[in-house]
């Protein structure tokens, strides 16, 4: 796993949990990294992960308006 520093302002008030949520919620969201590799950024179960992304503004689904339909279309 690659090693990345970060220097956020003084001012700036966030955890560093909070910090590595909202990274890897954006990645995962964005399809760079998996579920697991989210998890793994953040250093929790994939269920914990799963558990704590809606309390940061992310969707576990990540589907397009255009695949939720065709996924409606083959039932």
């Amino acid at each position: 796993m690659k090693t990345l520093t970060i220097n956020l302002p003084d001012n700036l008030d966030v955890e560093e949990f909070e910090a590595k949520m909202l990274l890897a919620g954006q990645l995962y969201e964005k399809g760079k990294v998996s579920l697991g590799q989210a998890a793994d950024i953040v250093g929790v179960s994939k269920r914990t992960f799963m558990e704590t992304m809606g309390q940061f503004g992310f969707s576990l689904f990540n589907y397009s308006v255009e695949d939720l339909q065709r996924e409606l279309d083959n039932i």
